[in-house]
């Protein structure tokens, strides 16, 4: 497959994790509004804190180190092996969740059953529903190498959406059931995620065998299954053995303010219900446009790249085409997080005040907001640095990157509990942006040690150009002015002048990009008429 149609799938592929994104995010802000009228902030915080992390804690631990190693380009070529070592996944899936059920109900603060009843069994359904998911993921794994883009946006756009129509059904009807809701939801979730899977391959695979079409590389559903005699790629194995070291620090980086939470109780339940929902709100366009990226990045670098050769090595073609798609997305998402910094800034207020009132727009909740807007610049950068330096890097790197990231993860956990005992939520996020720098530092470190001695430079991409920075920055000054004249007394009319205040200014800076960014532009319109055609 050439340059320009791995590009092509992985744009599709971003774009339709958008949707993906999109809606789960859409479906989460429009169910929280809902459930805060039919539940109380302390069972918000322990469902959406405590209980969602042990399932995601299980997944993660489970499948991301198969996830990343499997998705290489080589790993095609030994299905067979593949689909061995993926099925791994199920018994240290199993593994997790004992253990980690054990402690979530027995090593750490357990909820007032008076408030937060059935506490107990919540924990059993949540766990359940994440090995019951890890049943589909060696479907999941061929279904992203052989590129097939629709399939995880369809498949897991419905789960979601039932998982939502389940709990505001059962919310609506009963109510006293509590965290059950939730946990029949989370069940449902994934026997669709499942069953969706399967049945997709099912007739895929017998579509292929009646049209004798050999472009799949499955001839029956039995393919999909272990084979007990076919052993697994050691080379792969000990990838994988490698990124799950590097996941499990990731993990405590990624997730290291809900541990904190979870297992220090720094702050009560229903503050964690409230600093979930503010979360949530401000990772909106981290989960829309930046994971998706982030995503397609690493799977695009895998497969135009050949891990572990420097940029020297490289075919000359797919060096110069990896080289300039990095810049591009580098350059891109450092001015879209730009934007969301400079304006969020301004209007964390507003949007608080119209989405929940009194209740999110008094008190921390909009400077946590505006701290976490810088987080999201922050988030922009770090995903598709990391993904290049994910999909490029040897075994001996990564077994390096492996300890590095262990002290990231001691540093930032005890900043997030130092910065959270003195500044309460805000800590949280002030200690994710320190954790950020650190690994947005080493990734552009790696970028410069890897393209050094060849004519490509793409880690400059990530500071914008001087007259782009003149703008944003003025439009930074004059929308916190309005924010400071026009908010002070309440009205439509002022907000309204408030928001058309910054609507001109975001139309200068846009402007200004699409001027001073002319490859940037260039490179984008070249997709966009490719995607047309």
């Amino acid at each position: 497959m050439s340059g320009a149609d791995i590009l092509r799938k992985a744009a599709q592929s971003a774009s339709y994790n958008m949707i993906l994104q999109l809606t789960f995010r859409l479906l989460t802000f429009v169910l929280n509004a809902f459930t805060l009228h039919y539940v109380s902030r302390d069972m918000l915080g322990v469902v959406n804190v405590r209980l969602l992390l042990l399932y995601t804690t299980i997944l993660f631990l489970a499948r991301e180190a198969f996830r990343r190693a499997c998705l290489s380009k080589s790993a095609e070529d030994k299905w067979p092996q593949v689909i061995n070592l993926v099925w791994c996944s199920i018994p240290i899936g199993i593994l997790f969740s004992g253990v980690l059920s054990v402690v979530w109900l027995w090593m750490i603060e357990v909820p007032d059953p008076h408030i937060v009843p059935h506490y107990h069994t919540g924990v059993l359904l949540f766990a359940i529903s994440a090995i019951i998911e890890l049943l589909s993921e060696p479907l999941y794994i061929v279904a992203q190498v052989l590129l097939y883009v629709k399939l995880k946006v369809l498949v897991e756009g419905i789960a979601l959406a039932c998982r939502c129509l389940v709990i505001v059904t059962l919310l609506l009807i009963s109510p006293q059931l509590g965290i059950l809701i939730f946990g029949i939801a989370q069940i449902l979730l994934a026997v669709l995620t499942v069953v969706g899977y399967y049945g997709y391959f099912t007739y895929h695979i017998s579509v292929c065998q009646t049209k004798k079409d050999d472009a799949l590389p499955f001839t029956s559903m039995r393919d999909l299954f272990p084979s007990l005699n076919i052993g697994i790629n050691k080379s792969l194995s000990s990838l994988v053995w490698s990124f799950f070291k590097q996941g499990f620090f990731k993990q405590l980086l990624t997730e290291g303010e809900r541990y904190i939470m979870t297992i220090f109780s720094v702050i009560s339940f229903a503050d964690q219900g409230v600093y979930d929902v503010i979360n949530n709100l401000g990772s909106l366009a981290a989960r829309f446009v930046f994971l998706p990226i982030e995503d397609s990045a690493y799977l695009l670098f895998t497969q135009s790249l050949t891990r572990g050769r420097k940029i020297k090595e490289q075919d000359p073609d797919m060096a110069q085409f990896s080289s300039l798609v990095l810049e591009s997305l580098l350059k891109g998402v450092s001015l879209l997080g730009l934007t969301i910094l400079v304006f969020g800034y301004a209007y964390s207020y507003l949007l608080l005040d119209i989405y929940g009132g009194d209740i999110l727009s008094s008190g921390s909740g909009p400077m946590l907001l505006r701290v976490y807007c810088m987080y999201v610049l922050l988030i922009a950068i770090n995903g598709v640095s990391e993904g290049f330096v994910f999909a490029t890097m040897k075994k001996e790197e990564v077994d390096r990157y492996n300890r590095m990231l262990l002290c990231f993860s001691v540093i930032f956990l005890f900043s997030s509990w130092y910065l959270t005992v003195h500044l309460g939520s805000l800590g949280f996020i002030l200690a994710n942006c320190l954790n950020m720098i650190a690994r947005i530092a080493h990734s552009l470190h790696y970028m410069s040690k890897y393209y050094k001695g060849s004519p490509y430079t793409p880690w400059r991409a990530v500071m914008p150009p001087p007259a782009v920075l003149v703008v944003y920055a003025a439009s930074f000054l004059i929308t916190i002015v309005s924010e400071n004249l026009l908010l002070r007394q309440a009205g439509w009319i002022n907000r309204c002048i408030h928001i058309g205040i910054g609507g001109v200014c975001l139309t200068l800076a846009a402007g200004t990009v699409y001027i001073a960014e002319y490859k940037l532009m260039t490179f984008i319109k070249l997709q966009y008429n490719r995607k047309t055609v």
